[in-house]
Protein backbone atom coordinates (compact mmCIF):
# COMPACT_ATOMS: atom_id res chain seq x y z
CA UNK A 1 0.00 0.00 0.00
CA UNK A 2 3.00 2.33 0.20
CA UNK A 3 2.74 3.14 -3.51
CA UNK A 4 -0.69 4.69 -3.01
CA UNK A 5 0.85 7.56 -1.08
CA UNK A 6 3.92 8.15 -3.24
CA UNK A 7 2.35 11.18 -5.02
CA UNK A 8 2.25 12.94 -1.63
CA UNK A 9 6.02 12.81 -1.16
CA UNK A 10 9.01 13.91 -3.20
CA UNK A 11 12.58 13.45 -2.00
CA UNK A 12 14.68 16.58 -2.01
CA UNK A 13 18.04 17.63 -0.59
CA UNK A 14 18.46 20.46 1.90
CA UNK A 15 21.56 22.68 1.86
CA UNK A 16 23.67 22.07 4.95
CA UNK A 17 23.07 25.65 6.10
CA UNK A 18 19.34 24.94 6.35
CA UNK A 19 19.83 21.86 8.51
CA UNK A 20 20.71 24.11 11.45
CA UNK A 21 17.73 26.38 10.80
CA UNK A 22 15.10 23.60 10.76
CA UNK A 23 16.17 22.43 14.20
CA UNK A 24 14.35 25.43 15.66
CA UNK A 25 11.91 26.49 12.95
CA UNK A 26 9.41 24.19 11.29
CA UNK A 27 6.17 24.46 9.28
CA UNK A 28 3.58 25.94 11.61
CA UNK A 29 5.83 27.10 14.45
CA UNK A 30 9.21 27.28 16.11
CA UNK A 31 10.96 26.54 19.38
CA UNK A 32 9.59 29.75 20.93
CA UNK A 33 5.85 29.17 20.62
CA UNK A 34 6.44 25.48 21.30
CA UNK A 35 7.93 26.35 24.71
CA UNK A 36 4.96 28.53 25.67
CA UNK A 37 2.24 26.27 24.31
CA UNK A 38 3.73 23.16 25.88
CA UNK A 39 3.80 24.73 29.34
CA UNK A 40 0.29 26.16 28.99
CA UNK A 41 -1.11 22.79 27.94
CA UNK A 42 0.66 20.98 30.79
CA UNK A 43 -1.13 23.25 33.24
CA UNK A 44 -4.46 22.74 31.49
CA UNK A 45 -4.07 18.97 31.80
CA UNK A 46 -3.88 19.45 35.57
CA UNK A 47 -7.20 21.29 35.53
CA UNK A 48 -5.57 24.70 35.99
CA UNK A 49 -5.98 28.08 34.37
CA UNK A 50 -2.47 29.09 33.20
CA UNK A 51 -1.41 32.48 34.53
CA UNK A 52 2.35 33.01 34.67
CA UNK A 53 5.43 31.57 33.00
CA UNK A 54 9.13 31.76 33.74
CA UNK A 55 11.40 31.49 30.73
CA UNK A 56 15.17 31.07 30.64
CA UNK A 57 17.49 30.73 27.65
CA UNK A 58 20.93 29.24 27.23
CA UNK A 59 22.50 30.58 24.03
CA UNK A 60 25.59 29.33 22.32
CA UNK A 61 28.15 31.93 21.33
CA UNK A 62 27.52 32.93 17.71
CA UNK A 63 23.77 32.34 17.69
CA UNK A 64 22.34 34.76 15.13
CA UNK A 65 20.50 37.78 16.51
CA UNK A 66 17.93 37.65 13.71
CA UNK A 67 17.04 34.07 14.69
CA UNK A 68 16.88 35.01 18.36
CA UNK A 69 14.60 37.97 17.59
CA UNK A 70 12.28 35.76 15.57
CA UNK A 71 12.06 33.28 18.45
CA UNK A 72 11.45 36.02 21.02
CA UNK A 73 8.66 37.50 18.86
CA UNK A 74 7.12 34.05 18.60
CA UNK A 75 7.26 33.68 22.38
CA UNK A 76 5.49 36.99 22.83
CA UNK A 77 2.81 36.18 20.29
CA UNK A 78 2.13 32.75 21.83
CA UNK A 79 1.95 34.20 25.37
CA UNK A 80 -0.50 36.90 24.29
CA UNK A 81 -2.62 34.37 22.43
CA UNK A 82 -2.77 32.14 25.52
CA UNK A 83 -3.42 35.06 27.87
CA UNK A 84 -0.41 34.29 30.06
CA UNK A 85 2.41 36.54 31.26
CA UNK A 86 6.12 35.79 31.08
CA UNK A 87 7.07 37.22 34.44
CA UNK A 88 10.66 36.14 35.04
CA UNK A 89 13.58 34.38 33.44
CA UNK A 90 17.27 34.45 32.71
CA UNK A 91 19.73 34.34 29.81
CA UNK A 92 23.15 32.74 29.74
CA UNK A 93 25.70 32.51 26.92
CA UNK A 94 28.05 29.53 26.70
CA UNK A 95 31.13 28.93 24.53
CA UNK A 96 30.68 27.96 20.91
CA UNK A 97 30.20 24.23 20.55
CA UNK A 98 28.95 23.72 24.10
CA UNK A 99 25.30 24.73 23.94
CA UNK A 100 23.67 23.16 20.86
CA UNK A 101 22.87 26.75 19.81
CA UNK A 102 19.83 27.38 22.06
CA UNK A 103 17.99 25.84 25.01
CA UNK A 104 14.73 27.23 26.39
CA UNK A 105 13.49 26.27 29.84
CA UNK A 106 9.99 27.17 31.02
CA UNK A 107 7.92 26.68 34.16
CA UNK A 108 4.30 27.66 34.65
CA UNK A 109 1.97 28.67 37.46
CA UNK A 110 -1.77 28.26 37.22
CA UNK A 111 -4.89 28.20 39.35
CA UNK A 112 -6.68 24.87 39.65
CA UNK A 113 -10.34 25.40 38.86
CA UNK A 114 -12.98 24.62 41.53
CA UNK A 115 -14.70 21.28 41.14
CA UNK A 116 -12.03 19.83 38.84
CA UNK A 117 -10.44 16.59 40.01
CA UNK A 118 -7.99 15.16 37.49
CA UNK A 119 -6.15 11.92 38.30
CA UNK A 120 -5.15 8.85 36.24
CA UNK A 121 -6.71 6.49 38.78
CA UNK A 122 -10.13 8.09 38.13
CA UNK A 123 -10.24 6.44 34.71
CA UNK A 124 -13.01 3.85 34.99
CA UNK A 125 -15.21 1.50 33.01
CA UNK A 126 -17.94 3.37 31.15
CA UNK A 127 -15.72 6.37 30.37
CA UNK A 128 -15.05 7.47 26.81
CA UNK A 129 -11.87 8.92 25.29
CA UNK A 130 -12.14 12.17 23.33
CA UNK A 131 -9.45 13.82 21.20
CA UNK A 132 -9.76 17.30 19.73
CA UNK A 133 -8.45 16.62 16.22
CA UNK A 134 -6.05 14.78 13.87
CA UNK A 135 -2.95 13.19 15.34
CA UNK A 136 0.69 13.25 14.24
CA UNK A 137 0.89 16.64 12.51
CA UNK A 138 3.64 18.03 14.73
CA UNK A 139 5.95 15.03 14.55
CA UNK A 140 5.57 14.65 10.79
CA UNK A 141 6.10 18.39 10.18
CA UNK A 142 9.47 18.10 11.90
CA UNK A 143 10.59 14.67 10.70
CA UNK A 144 9.71 15.27 7.06
CA UNK A 145 11.66 18.53 7.09
CA UNK A 146 14.68 17.08 8.83
CA UNK A 147 14.75 14.06 6.55
CA UNK A 148 14.49 16.22 3.43
CA UNK A 149 11.02 15.06 2.39
CA UNK A 150 8.73 17.60 0.79
CA UNK A 151 5.01 16.91 1.00
CA UNK A 152 2.79 17.78 -1.94
CA UNK A 153 0.52 19.31 0.70
CA UNK A 154 2.69 20.65 3.53
CA UNK A 155 1.97 19.20 6.96
CA UNK A 156 2.03 21.95 9.58
CA UNK A 157 2.70 21.48 13.25
CA UNK A 158 -0.42 21.63 15.41
CA UNK A 159 1.35 23.59 18.14
CA UNK A 160 -1.19 25.80 19.91
CA UNK A 161 -2.43 26.64 23.40
CA UNK A 162 -5.59 24.83 24.45
CA UNK A 163 -6.56 26.81 27.54
CA UNK A 164 -9.25 28.87 25.78
CA UNK A 165 -11.15 25.76 24.75
CA UNK A 166 -10.58 23.89 27.99
CA UNK A 167 -11.49 26.80 30.28
CA UNK A 168 -14.89 26.89 28.58
CA UNK A 169 -15.19 23.18 29.31
CA UNK A 170 -14.11 23.66 32.93
CA UNK A 171 -16.84 26.26 33.48
CA UNK A 172 -19.63 23.73 33.05
CA UNK A 173 -17.89 21.59 35.69
CA UNK A 174 -18.18 18.21 33.97
CA UNK A 175 -16.96 15.13 35.80
CA UNK A 176 -13.59 15.12 34.02
CA UNK A 177 -11.59 12.08 35.11
CA UNK A 178 -8.33 12.29 33.15
CA UNK A 179 -6.72 14.73 30.73
CA UNK A 180 -3.42 14.28 28.94
CA UNK A 181 -1.59 15.98 26.09
CA UNK A 182 -0.17 13.23 23.85
CA UNK A 183 3.18 14.83 23.06
CA UNK A 184 6.33 12.67 22.93
CA UNK A 185 5.35 9.08 22.27
CA UNK A 186 2.01 10.18 20.85
CA UNK A 187 -1.47 8.90 21.48
CA UNK A 188 -0.41 5.31 22.18
CA UNK A 189 2.13 6.15 24.88
CA UNK A 190 -0.18 8.53 26.73
CA UNK A 191 -3.04 6.04 26.81
CA UNK A 192 -0.73 3.19 27.82
CA UNK A 193 0.41 5.24 30.80
CA UNK A 194 -3.21 5.87 31.78
CA UNK A 195 -4.07 2.17 31.46
CA UNK A 196 -1.15 1.21 33.68
CA UNK A 197 -1.87 3.91 36.28
CA UNK A 198 -5.58 3.16 36.53
CA UNK A 199 -5.52 -0.61 36.09
CA UNK A 200 -8.25 -0.34 33.46
CA UNK A 201 -8.16 -1.19 29.78
CA UNK A 202 -8.85 1.13 26.87
CA UNK A 203 -10.17 0.12 23.46
CA UNK A 204 -9.47 2.45 20.54
CA UNK A 205 -11.33 2.34 17.23
CA UNK A 206 -9.07 2.94 14.24
CA UNK A 207 -11.92 4.16 12.04
CA UNK A 208 -12.64 6.94 14.55
CA UNK A 209 -9.06 8.20 15.00
CA UNK A 210 -8.53 11.29 12.79
CA UNK A 211 -5.34 11.22 10.69
CA UNK A 212 -4.75 13.49 7.69
CA UNK A 213 -3.73 12.03 4.33
CA UNK A 214 -0.40 13.86 4.53
CA UNK A 215 0.47 12.33 7.89
CA UNK A 216 -0.75 8.88 6.87
CA UNK A 217 1.28 8.94 3.67
CA UNK A 218 4.43 10.20 5.39
CA UNK A 219 4.13 7.50 8.05
CA UNK A 220 3.87 4.78 5.41
CA UNK A 221 6.92 6.08 3.58
CA UNK A 222 9.03 6.41 6.74
CA UNK A 223 7.70 3.28 8.43
CA UNK A 224 6.01 4.99 11.38
CA UNK A 225 2.70 4.39 13.12
CA UNK A 226 0.63 7.61 13.55
CA UNK A 227 -0.38 6.41 17.02
CA UNK A 228 3.20 7.02 18.22
CA UNK A 229 3.84 10.37 16.52
CA UNK A 230 4.17 13.49 18.70
CA UNK A 231 1.46 16.14 18.95
CA UNK A 232 1.65 19.66 20.39
CA UNK A 233 -1.93 20.88 20.09
CA UNK A 234 -3.96 17.85 21.05
CA UNK A 235 -5.58 16.83 24.31
CA UNK A 236 -7.12 13.57 25.48
CA UNK A 237 -10.22 13.99 27.63
CA UNK A 238 -11.58 10.98 29.51
CA UNK A 239 -14.98 11.38 31.16
CA UNK A 240 -18.27 9.49 31.63
CA UNK A 241 -20.13 8.78 28.39
CA UNK A 242 -23.18 10.60 29.76
CA UNK A 243 -21.23 13.88 29.70
CA UNK A 244 -19.47 13.38 26.40
CA UNK A 245 -22.04 15.08 24.14
CA UNK A 246 -21.95 18.34 26.08
CA UNK A 247 -18.14 18.27 26.19
CA UNK A 248 -17.93 17.71 22.43
CA UNK A 249 -20.30 20.60 21.75
CA UNK A 250 -18.10 22.99 23.73
CA UNK A 251 -14.84 21.73 22.23
CA UNK A 252 -16.15 21.90 18.65
CA UNK A 253 -17.01 25.57 19.14
CA UNK A 254 -13.27 26.36 19.17
CA UNK A 255 -10.83 26.33 16.26
CA UNK A 256 -8.60 23.88 18.12
CA UNK A 257 -11.48 21.48 18.69
CA UNK A 258 -13.58 21.56 15.52
CA UNK A 259 -12.71 17.93 14.77
CA UNK A 260 -13.19 16.64 18.32
CA UNK A 261 -14.58 13.13 18.52
CA UNK A 262 -14.82 9.99 20.65
CA UNK A 263 -12.04 7.57 19.68
CA UNK A 264 -12.19 4.96 22.43
CA UNK A 265 -13.80 3.51 25.53
CA UNK A 266 -12.58 2.40 28.94
CA UNK A 267 -13.22 -1.22 29.89
CA UNK A 268 -12.42 -3.73 32.62
CA UNK A 269 -12.07 -6.60 30.13
CA UNK A 270 -8.32 -6.22 29.60
CA UNK A 271 -6.94 -4.28 32.60
CA UNK A 272 -3.74 -2.33 32.01
CA UNK A 273 -3.81 -2.96 28.25
CA UNK A 274 -4.47 -0.64 25.32
CA UNK A 275 -6.19 -2.35 22.39
CA UNK A 276 -7.04 -1.16 18.89
CA UNK A 277 -9.98 -2.36 16.81
CA UNK A 278 -8.60 -2.04 13.28
CA UNK A 279 -10.36 -0.89 10.13
CA UNK A 280 -10.93 -4.53 9.11
CA UNK A 281 -12.42 -5.48 12.48
CA UNK A 282 -9.47 -7.31 14.01
CA UNK A 283 -8.04 -6.42 17.42
CA UNK A 284 -4.40 -5.84 18.31
CA UNK A 285 -2.53 -4.75 21.41
CA UNK A 286 -0.89 -1.33 21.19
CA UNK A 287 2.28 -1.35 23.29
CA UNK A 288 4.24 1.51 24.80
CA UNK A 289 6.63 3.17 22.36
CA UNK A 290 10.07 1.59 22.09
CA UNK A 291 13.00 3.93 21.38
CA UNK A 292 12.89 7.52 20.17
CA UNK A 293 11.23 8.69 16.94
CA UNK A 294 11.44 12.45 17.28
CA UNK A 295 14.60 14.31 18.35
CA UNK A 296 13.96 16.60 21.31
CA UNK A 297 13.45 20.23 20.38
CA UNK A 298 12.81 21.85 23.74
Amino acid sequence: MVHSYLPWLVKWHLPQTLLWWIRFFFPGGDIGDLAINGTVNDLVCCGAQPLYISLAMILEEGFLLEELWKIVCSIGKAARSAGVKVVTGDTKVVEKGKGDRIYINTSGIGKVQPGINIAPNRCMEGDVVIINGPIGDHGIAIMSTRKGLKLESTVFSDTTSLNGMMMDLFRIKPDLHVMRDPTRGGLASSLNEICQSSGTGITLYENDIPVTEGVRGACEIMGFDPLYIANEGKILVILPESEAEQALTIMKAHKAGKQSRIIGRVTSNHPGILQLVTTIGTTRIVDMISGEQLPRIC
